[in-house]
């Protein structure tokens, strides 16, 4: 499996909401990072699907190479 495109080498700070579903884009090929905009349809990768259980900021993963999906985690500093 090929490694997913770096949409950004370091992580998307974004608002999040209550009780609301969120598809985090795991190809990198979105328009609209950190989240998906189907573009994965031409790849083997698919959204990482979450909700959250109260409004927060958050830092999602940029670079797609986390290991803790779709949270960043860091592996962006070693890129």
């Amino acid at each position: 499996m090929n490694k997913a495109k770096i949409a950004k080498k370091g992580p998307f700070l974004v608002d999040l909401e209550d009780m609301k579903t969120y598809a985090w884009c795991a190809c990198g090929e979105s328009q609209k990072q950190p989240f998906c905009d189907g573009a994965h349809k031409t790849t083997q990768y698919r959204p990482k699907m979450f909700t959250v259980h109260e409004n927060k900021q958050v830092y999602l993963c940029g670079c797609k190479q986390t290991s803790n999906a779709p949270h960043c985690d860091g592996t962006h500093k070693k890129l």
